[in-house]
This record gives structure tokens, sequence and C-alpha cells, in this order.
């Protein structure tokens, strides 16, 4: 290693999460609400929406059976055109509706400047976040993937639902394309310190008070993002 080498900032990979980190609500049920605006007789079926909360509630409490039956419900049988068109525009009304956090796009845009490496990790569903992830100038997005028959919507998930323990799954793969570099996290919940905890360094933000307690736990400093 020469001494201009030695000398030089070392790079970090940012994981940024997406939902209450990035932005100041959830997407899923935003972008279902944008889908439905565009495709309105989609909504019926949703007559089998109490089954599919009961069944969370009452049973199995699995989050991504339950975003899997939400799709469908909305999207099942969509063409990709029609998905497409409306995670673009639901990707550029995250923008122009300033639903995306000042702080958190000021953090972003420092680890951009400062020549890092721009993930973004989300259990949220492939069929726009990584639009969102182009559109921020991510490098590389990583989220729940679903499935598709030909060019209609299955939404079926394809992969597991990244959140919790896949989160550190995910790390554990992000590390080995990044080897021998350092990573923060950035999160919002008590399901994004499985990874947070695991990542050289991390901050969660705009979390409630149970999820800041664990990160005192864990040694994991908090912040409040506007």
């Amino acid at each position: 290693m020469t001494a201009s080498e030695s000398a030089a900032p070392r790079r970090w990979v940012a994981v940024f999460d997406l939902d209450g980190t990035l932005t100041w609500r959830d997407t899923l049920l935003q972008f279902v609400m944008s889908f439905l605006r565009q495709y309105p007789w989609h909504i019926f079926g949703f007559w089998r929406l109490p089954y599919a909360l009961f069944s969370y509630l009452a049973q199995n409490r699995d989050r991504g059976l339950l975003k899997s039956r939400v799709i469908r419900m909305a999207m099942r049988g969509a063409t990709r055109t029609a998905i497409d068109g409306c995670a673009e525009s639901f990707a550029n009304s995250l923008r122009s509706h300033h639903r995306l956090r000042p702080a958190a796009l000021a953090t972003l845009e420092a680890h951009r400047a400062a020549g890092d490496h721009l993930v973004l990790l989300s259990a949220s569903p492939d069929l726009y976040v990584a639009r969102i992830g182009r559109l921020l100038g991510f490098e590389r997005t990583v989220c729940t993937e679903v499935q598709w028959r030909g060019d209609r919507l299955d939404g079926a998930l394809k992969t597991a639902n990244r959140r919790g323990a896949e989160k550190s799954l995910c790390l554990t793969r992000l590390r080995a394309q990044y080897p021998e570099l350092p990573v923060v996290a950035y999160g919002n919940s008590a399901s994004d310190l499985d990874h947070m905890r695991h990542a050289d360094r991390a901050l969660l933000v705009n979390a409630n008070a149970p999820a800041r307690a664990l990160a005192v736990q864990y040694g994991i400093p908090c912040a409040n993002w506007t």
C-alpha cells in the first residue's frame, strides 16, 4: 500500500431501511392505495381481508403471509405494464409530495459525497422498492421479492420476508459482496435491530420507546430524523 492509499479515507457500506427511516410512513399501503386509485375495480378482492387479519392476529402472526395476501387481494392478475406504471408514478410522488425525511436524505447525500457504497435494504416488495432505490441513487437494492406468472402478477412471496433475522442474512451476504469494508446501518424499528447490531456502526432513528430501550441494551445510539 502506498502512502497516498493509506491516507485515503476509508469507504463504508451504508445500509438504509426504507419505511419509517427514509420515508415518513409505511410504503406498501400507500402503494396499494395508489394502485387502487388507478384500477378501482380491484378493490373487490378485499372481501377476503377480514379472514386474512383474523388469521394473522389469532394464529401465526406471519407478516410475510399477510403481506402476500394483501398484495394478492389488491393486484393479483395485474400486468407488468400496469404495476410498473404505478410503481414509476409512486416512486416519483415520494419526492414531489414530500414523503421522504429531509434529515434522511441529508445523511444519504453525505455518504454519497464521501464515496460510500449505498444499499437499500427493505422488507417491502420489489414491485416498487427497486424504483425508489434507483430514484435515490442507491447502487444496490435488497428487498422482498414477489412471484409472477408470465406477464401477470401472482403475489406470492418469491423470497422470505426480508425482515428481522432475514435482514441479518442479507447483511451477511452484503459483507461478502463488499469484503473488508465496514458497514453502517440505519433503521427505525425493533425488528431492524436484528441486523443493525451486527453492523460496525448503527443508528436507530424515529423509533418508539420499546425499540429505543432495546437499542440501548445493544449499545446502538438513537436519533430523530425529521
